[in-house]
């Protein structure tokens, strides 16, 4: 219901920028079809991940995104992985990878889990539910972090054994955490 709230909301504004034009019959709002205004402006393909998205779903997800980033002269994540023994980037390849970034990002790479997304309004109280959850299995330093919706583990003094069971118990805490909230 949220979804198509948003997407009927996000319609009317569009529709509310487009130029003015004469009509000599009343419109009706359709979900039907794009409008011009729609059509015109550049179309994001940026997939979204899913609390489990695997890592091989994720690596094909930036495919496009490393596509682009290659088309426009900038070194891919995956290629400056796969070039063997890391180097540090000199000033000119810092420069070219962010230019064909700054082109590519909004476009292509992935966007966080939903649950996650600073975009979500629900979000913050996700990340305070998690950290309840984990919490509640016997990490004893676990906080939300201070953007509201990461999950911060170890406290002042990183403490080994919350980090470590922190990064155990996430993933079932979000996902828990997510069916509680459906």
């Amino acid at each position: 219901m949220r979804k198509t709230l948003v997407l009927v909301v996000a319609m009317l504004a569009l529709s509310a920028c487009s130029p003015a034009k004469e009509a000599t019959a009343p419109e009706v709002a359709t979900l039907a079809g794009p409008s011009a205004a729609v059509s015109a402006s550049p179309q994001s393909h940026r997939p979204r991940e899913r609390l489990d998205t695997t890592p091989e779903e994720y690596e094909a997800m930036l495919a496009p995104y490393n596509k682009c980033i290659a088309e426009h002269g900038g070194m891919s994540r995956s290629a400056a992985a796969a070039g063997g023994a890391p180097k540090p980037a000199s000033e000119k390849e810092v420069a070219k990878f962010d230019e064909a970034n700054r082109i590519c990002e909004p476009q292509y790479f992935p966007l966080p889990p939903w649950e996650k997304d600073p975009a979500n309004p629900e979000a913050k109280d996700f990340a305070r539910d998690v950290v309840k959850c984990l919490k509640g299995k016997g990490v004893k330093y676990v906080e939300v972090s201070d953007d509201g919706i990461s999950i911060a583990l170890g406290g002042d003094d990183n403490d080994a054994r919350s980090i470590s069971m922190g990064m155990d118990l996430i993933p079932g805490c979000e996902r828990a955490t997510a069916a509680t909230r459906k």
